[in-house]
């Protein structure tokens, strides 16, 4: 028994031996790579957030890619209704006949010896009381 407490004392003493800068590494070696893990995964967490959140993450580019959908289908109905209005302006630039039911739609413009009735307009539909 003399020997084991012997050979523990002098591993105690041999620790105790070592000089200060070699503990320190040692206890910087044990300490700081958990710690360097830590950080290391905080800041990944971190960038994972700012490329879906962020000012130009994921969720705007979302939002954005929705916008330019809508704005496309914009586009192209609003195409659609400049060529309708392009080919009546066409048509009253050289048709009589639509420049004569133009000018009796919107002008009120008669023949001679016609009678014009203007009506009041239709109201838009609107909910009926009920009636008891």
């Amino acid at each position: 028994m003399w020997d084991g407490q012997s050979k523990s004392n002098s591993g105690r003493t041999a620790r105790a031996r070592r000089p200060l800068s070699e503990l320190g590494l040692e206890w910087a070696s044990r300490v700081w790579r958990p710690a360097g893990t830590v950080v290391a995964v905080g800041l990944a967490l971190l960038l994972t957030w700012h490329v879906v959140s962020g000012k130009h993450g994921l969720s705007v580019w979302q939002q954005k890619r929705i916008e330019d959908k809508q704005l496309r289908k914009e586009i192209e109905e609003l195409e659609q209704e400049n060529g309708r209005l392009r080919i009546r302006v066409e048509r009253l630039k050289s048709d009589p006949d639509a420049i004569e039911r133009e000018a009796r739609d919107k002008l009120h413009y008669a023949r001679p010896g016609e009678v014009i009735y203007a009506l009041p307009p239709e109201p838009k539909s609107q909910a009926q009381p009920a009636t008891k």
